[in-house]
């Protein structure tokens, strides 16, 4: 990992370095809008060619059933049952507290204003399973779509070498009541969820990780057709804010477990303390040798750095630069400057407190903004799934009350109709 001293870059230098996942030249925009072409144009027969060409498997039928996930559920270990059972419960446990009753609120006399919840009808969750199966990805969207109570629940999941899902993917779609899941991946299964195929329902929203490909399709997807996205969560990332208190082990196993999401993924080290951050390169190249997905961690951790700086307030102030996804404090002073968070999707306090935990089981969402996106989005949750609607009433009294002052600001913008719709009604409740 490359070390960089903080008090010697320049900003452009600065904002070089926490750019990431740039598209100069357009190569994935142009891949991905081919691809989403072609799923318009040609449906399910698409969908099965990119299966073909992209996951090496020739499918028969575009989705596993009631009965299959059963099978497929019903096969794995106990101990992963039980694993999947309490990381589903935690997490059903802390979205459930995000359910939310506001109050209605007189605004003038006479005028009463309020909002309601209603779900997103129809979502759709794509559950990545590249180069790693991710069955937590399945509990973190789908446990808020159902207690949101999305009446339509579309997922789509790359198919594996046999032409299925994994066991533990099934299982969670046992658990979470999914009968059915898409054999679709990659930028293919957004184009397909955005536009619907013969098989494949369009929905009105998507959510979901993946890599570049993905979000560059989600992105499109936005901006191109009516069907919204969650947020755009490409690659993996962590940034690790580490001073002498912490424990370089802790911290390099912390920035391993986001290496080796992908060789895009990237793992930032900000540290005050020089022995520290050494120590830390030290015990990286250490564990690294002992990871079965080595060839791929090692990749990201070339993509990824260091930062030297004077302080944790300064190693604050280049986090909320960098914007990260999951922020770590690895440090026994972290109360002290949690206040000073302004930009990052999830944050874990303290040296006992791994990214790993709530990747899994703690309970937060781990579908989170990328790529600095953490600026100006949250992470999934409730909310993502629901949609809330403002209502109004005005009495007798309230119309008389706010009547003049609406006409008078409907005056003004040379809006008539606007004001004569409250002047017929004040001519007739004087």
């Amino acid at each position: 990992m490359k070390t960089y001293k903080y008090n010697e870059l320049s900003e452009a230098a600065v904002w070089g370095l926490v750019s990431r996942n740039a598209d100069s030249n357009n190569e994935i925009r142009g891949a991905v809008e081919n691809i989403i072409a072609e799923v318009k144009a040609n449906g399910d027969d698409a969908l099965k060619a990119f299966a073909s060409r992209f996951d090496k498997v020739e499918l028969d039928q575009m989705f596993i059933g009631k009965q299959a996930i059963a099978e497929l559920a019903n096969n794995i270990e106990e101990d992963v049952k039980q694993a999947i059972t309490v990381a589903y419960q935690n997490i059903r446990k802390f979205h459930e507290t995000q359910r939310a009753r506001e109050e209605k609120t007189e605004t003038s006399v006479g005028v009463t204003c309020w909002r309601e919840v209603r779900a997103i009808e129809k979502v759709g969750l794509y559950i990545p399973g590249g180069s790693a199966v991710l069955p937590s990805t399945f509990l973190m969207l789908g446990i808020p779509a159902k207690i949101a109570g999305c009446k339509e629940i579309v997922v789509c999941s790359p198919p594996q070498k046999n032409g299925s899902i994994n066991g533990y993917v099934a299982y969670v779609a046992q658990l979470l009541g999914i009968e059915k899941v898409y054999l679709a991946g990659g930028a293919q299964a957004v184009a397909a969820m955005a536009y619907g195929t013969e098989s494949i329902p369009k929905v009105d929203k998507i959510f979901g990780p993946g890599n570049q490909f993905v979000t560059m399709a989600k992105t499109i997807i936005q901006s191109t057709t009516n069907t919204a996205i969650d947020m755009p969560a490409g690659p993996s990332e962590v940034l690790v804010l580490a001073d002498e208190t912490a424990n370089p082990k802790y911290v390099a196993a912390d920035l391993l477990a986001q290496a080796e999401h992908g060789a895009d993924s990237q793992a930032v080290l900000v540290c005050t303390d020089e022995n520290i951050l050494e120590q830390s390169i030290l015990e990286v190249e250490k564990q690294i040798k002992t990871l079965p997905r080595q060839e791929i961690a090692a990749k990201a951790i070339a993509n990824s750095y260091a930062v030297l700086v004077d302080s944790l307030a300064k190693g604050m102030d280049f986090s909320n630069i960098y914007a990260p996804e999951h922020l770590i404090l690895a440090t026994e002073k972290w109360s002290a400057i949690t206040d000073k968070i302004v930009n990052a999707g999830s944050v874990f306090l303290g040296n006992l407190t791994p990214e790993s935990a709530g990747d899994y089981a703690s309970g937060t969402n781990h579908t989170l903004p990328t790529s600095a996106y953490a600026k100006s989005y949250s992470g999934v949750s409730l909310d993502s799934f629901v949609k809330k609607i403002t209502f109004q009433h005005i009495s007798a009294e309230g119309i008389r009350n706010l009547g003049p002052t609406v006409e008078i600001l409907a005056e003004i913008e040379g809006l008539h109709a606007h004001k004569n719709a409250v002047t017929v009604r004040l001519s007739d409740n004087k």
